[in-house]
């Protein structure tokens, strides 16, 4: 049984690849753009995209992982990391991995030009997102996602 998608693909078939433009719902300004180089190549298991964020934008969101590494490579341009309450100035080459249990994170860019990098992580059927500023959760069982606030949450043991 062959793939009809290719193992390879070359970088004028990358700047192909239509690009997503995602704005978290949670952050007025987000604004990211994504192209997924897992999807192009079949990957089903993991995940890569090429994400590239306007100066003065943001990534997402400040967040965590329950069950999913995530990692992030700067191909060109400087950014602002957030992890765990503290700033960091990223730049090109720089590379930041996000284990379990992961530390909240997030990457924005207050510069002039544009930030490029490469992010990537397991792709589990079952992942809940923490955004621990706002009390609340994203869950996302397969291609769906819910946003829920932490103080809906009840104890299933103690029901």
């Amino acid at each position: 049984m062959t793939d009809s998608k290719p193992s390879l693909i070359k970088a004028s078939d990358i700047a192909a690849i239509s690009e997503f433009e995602f704005h978290h719902p949670l952050n007025s300004n987000s604004e990211v753009y994504l192209r997924s180089l897992s999807k192009a190549t079949g990957l089903n298991r993991i995940a890569v995209t090429l994400a590239r964020i306007p100066p003065g934008k943001e990534s997402f969101i400040y967040h965590a992982h329950s069950n999913e590494e995530e990692w992030i490579y700067i191909l060109s341009g400087r950014g602002i990391a957030e992890i765990d309450d503290t700033e960091y100035e990223v730049e090109t080459g720089d590379f930041m991995g996000f284990g379990l249990p992961q530390k909240p994170h997030h990457l924005r860019n207050p510069f002039d030009e544009e930030l490029v990098y490469l992010v990537g992580g397991e792709k589990a059927a079952v992942d809940i997102g923490v955004f621990p500023r706002h009390n609340k959760r994203a869950i996302r069982d397969g291609e769906q996602a819910y946003l829920v606030e932490e103080s809906a949450f009840q104890d299933f043991w103690e029901t």
